[in-house]
Parts: structure tokens; sequence; C-alpha cells
């Protein structure tokens, strides 16, 4: 063994050692004394929020830029992988799986709960068609094209370096690539797969949390209960935590995709019966305004900050807006390596287009559609769900499911996919947490995988025992933070990389 492969060896251990003790120690503080562990991210991420949320905008909103400048300059030519590689999966199959990764869970338990939330604190400072207005467009906002850039930055540039210089997939090796032999490279390298690490446990179990909220509360309902009792919530998280150990034991292959498009498929099918049941021109309308509003305001927005306004807009933009872009982040190195794995063969050019464009329009009808109907309900008199937003915020989607017809079937429906959804993104966690500890081993061990699917489930149970989404949001904010500067690196890597390639182009070569 040389010396260098064995330094490498020794780092990997290490990783793998130092990864797995903080994740438990914070899993464990988070059981132990949740109270204790919210109030110091809560102090944490206030500090940061105010001090540097100029910073997470303009960092997003380049990173946006950056994708758009590379689809549409001669470097979109570049393909994932060697040119006569072409893509793996169909353009529909790709664009849905991109979506399953990205999203997920978050997309059912605020479908309703976000417009409405943002609706009534806005209408509270003008009037309320102007707030449903103002509500669409800050919900398509935070769900739209600026978090796939940030998922698109990460899995481009891991999808580059794979696929195009043979590194592995961490989110060091386009660090360790261009600078071999600076020792600095190294300790950022390493640093970068520690923190990808632990921002992608705590992100994961900040979804475990939001997704067994959820299901216990749609099997409330179902049972014909008010809210959730601590016991139904436990019992939850114990099937969960039963239905995701199996898949790690075994390779990571058709069944995952299986059940991931089974979620896609069942979240399609009902807004597609809310639109048909509900107020359907009403609704038609809403998604068409939404879109309206965000194709004129988005790139203007990645740039406001409410510097020139009071302490309540000030709070309201580090609740949703920052926690949002920090809860993009701390999940872009486990979407990205997904994504990457997912798009080989496709150029840049295809790959930018087909992450920004087709996941967003469906966020903008899955808003316009669900929040569409909520503030129908409060603009018209019709019902107040609003209300419920501040009080029981996981029974929002299933209140208004009672609005429809078939309420039970599209409740256990709901109760479906949001299962599902939480087990395939643990699951798959679980195998690049193992990829990224392993020094990149594409296969990583069934009992590493399952070592990180137990410790994933302590950080859920941590996040659970939380007691609210508000404590989930501040522990997932304070886990990202530090990856933040990370991401930046990888765009610089990833531009510096697209600018050698071309320098060693011969003239009038393309790589088609």
């Amino acid at each position: 063994m040389t010396r260098g492969s064995a330094a490498q060896d020794s780092g990997t251990a290490g990783l793998l050692v130092a990864s797995v003790a903080v994740i438990a120690a914070i899993g464990t503080w988070g059981v132990i004394d949740p109270e204790g562990i919210v109030a110091i991210a809560s102090q944490v991420v206030d500090a940061s929020f105010r001090n540097r949320g100029w910073f997470i905008m303009l960092t997003v909103s380049v990173m946006l830029i950056f994708c758009v400048v590379l689809a549409f300059s001669r470097f979109g030519d570049i393909r994932l992988g060697a040119d006569d590689d072409r893509p793996e999966f169909s353009t529909p199959s790709w664009i849905a799986m991109l979506f399953a990764a990205g999203m997920g869970v978050g997309l059912l338990f605020w479908a309703v709960a976000e417009p409405l939330t943002h609706f009534d604190f806005v209408r509270g400072h003008t009037d309320d068609g102007v707030a449903a207005h103002q509500a669409l467009l800050a919900t398509n906002f935070h769900w739209g094209i600026h978090a796939w850039a940030i998922y698109g930055v990460t899995a481009l540039a891991i999808a580059y370096f794979s696929f195009r210089r043979g590194t592995p997939m961490l989110v060091s090796a386009p660090i360790t690539y261009l600078f071999p032999k600076e020792r600095w490279a190294h300790i950022v390298g390493w640093l970068s797969d520690f923190m990808a690490i632990v921002a992608i446990a705590i992100g994961v179990g900040g979804s475990i949390a939001m997704g067994v909220f959820q299901v216990a509360d749609g099997i409330d309902v179902v049972m014909g209960g008010i809210s959730a009792p601590p016991w139904l919530v436990a019992t939850v998280f114990v099937l969960i935590i039963v239905a995701y150990i199996p898949p790690l034991l075994v390779d990571l292959g058709s069944g995952m995709s299986r059940l991931s498009n089974i979620a896609v498929s069942i979240a399609i099918a009902l807004v597609v019966f809310t639109v048909i049941f509900g107020p359907t021109q009403y609704l038609l309308n809403s998604v068409l305004v939404g879109f309206g509003d965000y194709v004129t305001a988005a790139i203007p927005r990645g740039f406001q900050t409410p510097v020139f306004f009071d302490d309540a807009l000030s709070r309201w933009f580090s609740d949703w807006t920052l926690t949002y872009m920090v809860w993009w982040i701390a999940w872009g190195p486990f979407v990205g390596v997904f994504v990457a794995r997912i798009s080989k063969g496709r150029t840049i050019r295809e790959f930018v287009i087909g992450v920004l464009v087709g996941p967003t329009l469906f966020s903008v009808f899955w808003f316009g559609t669900f929040g569409g109907i909520g503030l129908y309900e409060s603009l018209n008199g019709a019902g107040d769900l609003a209300a419920l937003t501040a009080s029981n915020v996981e029974r929002v989607t299933f209140e208004l499911l009672e609005r429809l017809p078939l309420t039970t079937l599209t409740t256990v429906a709901t109760i479906v996919a949001a299962f599902l959804f939480i087990v395939t993104s643990v699951v798959s966690a679980a195998f690049v947490l193992g990829t990224f500890s392993t020094g990149g081993d594409p296969d990583p061990k069934p009992k590493i995988r399952l070592m990180w699917g137990v410790l994933l489930g302590v950080v859920g149970a941590a996040m659970i025992l939380s007691g609210s989404i508000d404590a989930v949001k501040k522990l997932i904010a304070l886990g990202a933070l530090p990856f933040v500067f990370i991401t930046i690196l990888l765009m610089v890597c990833l531009a510096r990389g697209l600018g050698e390639e071309l320098k060693m182009e011969a003239p009038g070569d393309a790589h088609r």
C-alpha cells in the first residue's frame, strides 16, 4: 500500500467515525433535551439570518444565473459523460424522478398550509385580493427555480467530474481533482464531505418528522379524531422505521424506483381530482395567475430582502424565505448525487432546462390548485382553512379533502403517498450517506446503510420530540448553514473545470 492510499484510507475511516459520532450526538441530544437543542438552534440561525441573509439570497440568485448562462452558452453542448453517451431514461421519466427526489413529502405537507399562512400574514397589511396574489407568489418562489438551481449546481458539479473526469461521486471530488497536490484542498474536501453528511442527515430527519406528523394526523382523521395523540405519532414513527429497514439490507434497485413512481402518481391523481371536483374555473385561473406573477417576479425577488420594512416582515422573511433557501441547500448533496446518477448522457443544456423548468411548472400547478382552493374559501366565505394553519398545520390538507367527494379515499391516498415518500427518501439518503462516508463507494455495504438508517431514525425522533414544525425548520437550517460556502466552492470548481475543457478542445470540435 502506498503512502497516499494509506492516507486516503485513514481519511475515509476518520470521516466515517467523525460523521457517525456527530450525527449520533445531535440525535441523542435532541431526544434527551429537545427544548435545549431547539433553543440553541434558534439563536444561531436567527443571528446568521440577521447578519448574512443578504449573502444567502445573493448566493442562490448567482447559482440560478450561473445555470442559465451554462445552458445558453457553448458550455451547454458539453455532455455529462463521454461524447457518445446517451441518456438512460426518457425525458418524462427523468423529470418525474427529479421531482420525487427534490420535493417529496414537503409538497403534500405544505400544499394548502403554506399559501394560507402567507395569506393570513399579508392580509393584515393590504386588501385580501392583493394578499392572495402575494401568498401564491411567495409559495411559488420558495418551491421554484431558485430551489432547483441549488440542486442543479450541486448535481452538475458531481455529474461533470464523475462522468467526464472519472472522479468518485463525492462533494469533495471536484476540489481534490482540480488541486491534487494542495494540502488545503484535501482538508477542505474532507470538511466538505463531512458537512454534506451533517446537512443531509438533519434535512432528512426533518422530513421524517414532517411526514410522521402528517401521516399520524391523516390516520386520526380517518378514525374521527380531532388531533393526533402522542401514541399515534409514536406508532407511525415505528411503522416507518420497520418499513425502511428491510430495503436497506438489499441492493438499491428498481423496487425503490417503483415506490417513488407510485407516490408521484398518487400526487398527480390528487391534484387532477381536486381540479375536477373543486371550483374548476377558479382553480385554473389561480394556476394561470400564479404562473404569470411568478414569471414576472421570480428573478427580481431573488435579490430582495426586507431591509426597508418593519420587524414583522423581517421575521416572516427569516422564518420562510431564508429558511427555505438553506433547507434546499441541506438537501443539495443528497439530491445532487441522485440527480447526477440519473442524468448521465445528457448535455448540460438539457440538464439545466429539465431541472429548472419541469419540476417548477408542476409546483406552480400544485400550489395554484391546492392553495387556490384554500384561498377560494377564505375570499368567498365558504370556510376558513387559514385559521387552522395556526393551530394544526398538519391537518390542513386533510381538512381541505373533506370539502371534496370521496373524502376517505383521497385521505387514505394522501397518507399512502406521504408514507412512501418518507420511506424512499430515507432509503435513498442512507445509501448516499453510506457512499459519502466510505470515500465514494458506489455500493456501500448493507451494514453501513443500516447504520445510517438507524441514525436517521434517531435524528427524526429528535425532530419529532421538538414538538413543532417551526422547531424542525430551525434545526434543518442549523445543519445547512455551513454548507452554503461549499456550494459556492462547487460552483467555482465547475466553472474552472468547464473552462479548462474548452481550452483543450481542438478548433471546431464540439461535444455532441
